[in-house]
């Protein structure tokens, strides 16, 4: 009996410490109040992100033989090699705001494009020709909007046979990485990437560096400028030439966009191997003489600063003509290229980017002297 009354003597001042913690947290509580906001509770936007939805986690689980994160790893590598620099890794994560088989890609926290692909089944895709059909669900390939199948695994040499470029769901999703990390190259090269590039060429080029940076143009004169050549999908893999170029021209300009006009052709023969193979003749279009001097005039005025565009009936009949014509030179198996005049490169480039995104747009300083060249279309708009 007094080992019974003890023991509801200790639960009883166990209870009573009990209650007097709670107090004294609650007291505390009152007193201390809530964390304030810092900069640590603010989460940095994505620089390059992948969301996928919850069907396609299959894709990225290596152990039940995801190919997915070794395939974005490969397209990372890539295409730094041929941009020119370090490529910042990809971000992938699940989102319950995508359906089960979608996925969307993310530069500088901001969705660029969104599709989706069939786990456990290849993509077969019409590359243009082929020689029969084959069944399986009609899609569209991700990266270039090409007419395609999504197909039984067992479906997939027979497809490759009748001409179809077939492809698994990981490499689909890989395939159109690749086409948005070089549409937005421009955007994710930084001031520390182009830092980085200049310490990399100054431990070999000291001089050079020296007498580049920050003597005649700043870090951000610099990036801007290298931007621009990205912007228009040329690679920066030559950093000596560039930044010879770059210190001759800094006595003339400091405009990132007249910088990189006078990089090109120091560049040039880069540029057109990018285009066709060595010896080999490149194929272009050609502005019809008296279309050219125009649009040199309009362009002239609108550097001036006036402001003047295209007249709009011009511009519309100008823009069907340059792409009927990038359609007939490309159903002969050509890259689309007009070449046309430095000092109408620029602007026409800017013009043409969006409305015709397959089109490149040379100037003929740009062009190697020993480069054969063939014209095979001009284009003509009827001026008045």
């Amino acid at each position: 009996m007094a080992g019974a009354t003890a023991a509801v003597a200790y639960s009883s001042i166990r209870v009573k410490k009990q209650i007097q913690n709670d107090d004294l947290a609650a007291a505390k509580s009152k007193v201390e109040p809530p964390k304030e906001l810092d900069w640590n509770d603010l989460e940095q936007v994505d620089l390059i992100g992948l969301e996928i939805g919850y069907g396609l986690l299959p894709l990225v689980n290596t152990e039940t033989g995801g190919q997915l994160m070794q395939r974005v790893k490969g397209v990372r590598k890539k295409v730094s090699a041929e941009l020119g620099f370090l490529v910042q890794s990809v971000r992938i994560r699940d989102a319950l705001n995508l359906e089960p088989d979608s996925y969307q890609f993310i530069i500088n926290g901001s969705v660029r494009c969104r599709s989706s692909v069939r786990v456990g089944k290849d993509l077969a895709i019409n590359p243009g020709k082929v020689y029969g059909r084959i069944e399986g669900e009609p899609t569209k390939d991700p990266a270039f909007g090409l007419d395609a199948f999504w197909i039984e695994p067992a479906q997939r040499e027979y497809a490759r046979s009748l001409g179809y470029t077939v492809v698994d769901a990981a490499t689909a999703i890989a395939t159109h990485l690749n086409k948005v990390l070089r549409e937005n190259a421009a955007e994710l090269l930084s001031h520390d990437e182009v830092q980085q590039l200049i310490d990399k060429l100054s431990s070999r080029y000291p001089k050079l560096v020296e007498d580049l940076t920050p003597a005649k143009l700043s870090l951000g004169i610099i990036t801007r400028t290298l931007q621009s050549l990205l912007s228009e999908s040329i690679s920066i893999r030559d950093m000596r030439t560039i930044a010879e170029a770059l210190t001759e021209a800094s006595a003339r300009t400091q405009h990132p966009d007249q910088l990189a006009a006078f990089v090109r052709p120091r560049i040039g023969r880069m540029i057109i191997q990018s285009l066709v193979d060595p010896q080999e003749t490149l194929q272009a279009m050609t502005l019809e003489p008296s279309l050219e001097q125009l649009l040199h005039n309009v362009s002239q005025q609108s550097i001036s600063g006036q402001g003047l565009m295209l007249e709009p009936g011009l511009a519309e009949r100008l823009f069907s003509a340059l792409k009927e014509g990038a359609r007939q030179v490309e159903q002969l198996g050509h890259a689309a290229i007009l070449v046309v005049s430095p000092s109408i490169r620029l602007w026409l480039s800017r013009l043409l980017r969006h409305r015709i995104p397959d089109l490149t747009v040379l100037s003929y300083s740009e062009i190697p002297e020993d480069q054969p060249v063939k014209v095979i279309h001009t284009v003509a708009a009827a001026i008045s």
